[in-house]
């Protein structure tokens, strides 16, 4: 009986490795399985600039083409946290928090202004302070108004962008604008004001991040959950409307941006949700008369489209660098 279950054992694994080998021979040749990618180690740290501790995530080997992700409201680099492991074998990537917003300070906005120009002064004081003498960088809602000022500041420094939903043209502004445009920017009280704070509460939050989104079940309820809380701290809700107000003074800096961007056509790529309570779908296009050669990609999705598109945007962030960017140099 012994001899038996042995030989039959013997039998069935020398017929299991046939089955194999002959399935590993059938298997075209030209189709090796890729390794597993390595995950990327985001480190998270601040910089002290002007007195204001800016607080940053970052990952990448810093001998990489640099990246700088500017966030939007009423977020931060959180907004970014799956799109920097995403690009970080690639790039050296960096996301700063802006004063009042993420980690960052909360100056005391008595004694501190919180403004637009103020902003981008200590985003170029915290780059040069990280060594980010040349870089790409990505624009969402706010950082475009703080991203095209640090352009125009140092326009060599720029490599190339990224837009995504971040307005520069008058056609971009949607209805949603109207009470700012129409009210509080003309003359801005307490009575200008109201209408405003309802974007600054936990369900005007969540309405930013869920509105045109066509899949609302790929957005992580901790997004809007983290801004709702951060919103709550002191003094928050009074530096958004400042900054609700302050937004006023980009639009006539907007004839400047369209022609740096006309006469520099630095490489960009566009993504764009094309249901975005704020921003039109017209706001993306205008951009293309600018810059012609622009690579646009019109988005099914809303104002934050990472959180529902992120998978595309990573892969054609990567793909338009190195057919656009890296190949032109």
């Amino acid at each position: 009986m012994q001899y038996r279950f042995v030989r039959t054992t013997v039998l069935a694994l020398a017929l299991g490795t046939a089955i194999v080998a002959a399935a590993m021979a059938a298997a075209p040749a030209s189709e090796p399985v890729d390794p597993p990618a390595a995950i990327a180690e985001v480190t998270y740290g601040t910089v002290l600039v002007d007195g204001v501790n800016i607080a940053y995530r970052e990952a990448g080997n810093p001998a990489n083409p640099k990246l700088v992700l500017l966030h939007g409201f009423p977020s931060s680099s959180h907004q970014y946290r799956k799109l920097i492991p995403a690009l970080a074998d690639k790039f050296h990537v960096i996301a700063p928090d802006y004063p009042g917003f993420g980690a960052s300070d909360v100056p005391d906005p008595d004694k501190f202004a919180y403004t637009f120009d103020k902003i981008a002064d200590l985003m170029d004081g915290f780059l040069k302070a990280k060594g980010f003498d040349h870089y790409g960088v990505y624009m969402h809602d706010y950082g475009g108004p703080v991203g095209f000022r640090l352009i125009s500041k140092h326009p060599a420094a720029l490599d190339w962008q990224i837009v995504q939903n971040s307005n520069a043209y008058e056609v971009g502004f949607s209805a949603a604008w109207d009470g700012f445009r129409k009210a509080l920017w003309i003359n801005r009280t307490a009575e200008t004001e109201k209408p405003l704070a309802g974007f600054l509460t936990r369900d005007g939050i969540k309405g930013v991040f869920l509105a045109g989104s066509k899949h609302p079940e790929r957005i992580a309820p901790e997004a809007y959950e983290l801004d709702a809380f951060n919103m709550r701290r002191p003094n928050v809700e009074r530096i958004n409307m400042d900054l609700f107000y302050d937004y006023r003074n980009n639009v006539p800096l907007y004839a400047g941006w369209q022609k740096m961007l006309k006469e520099r056509q630095p490489k960009t790529v566009i993504f764009w949700g094309q249901s975005d309570p704020f921003f039109t779908k017209e706001g993306g296009d205008a951009y293309l008369k600018d810059l012609p050669n622009a690579e646009m990609h019109r988005l099914d999705a809303g104002h934050f489209a990472l959180e529902d598109c992120g998978d595309y945007i990573a892969k054609n962030i990567r793909r338009f660098y190195d057919e656009k960017v890296a190949s032109k140099k």
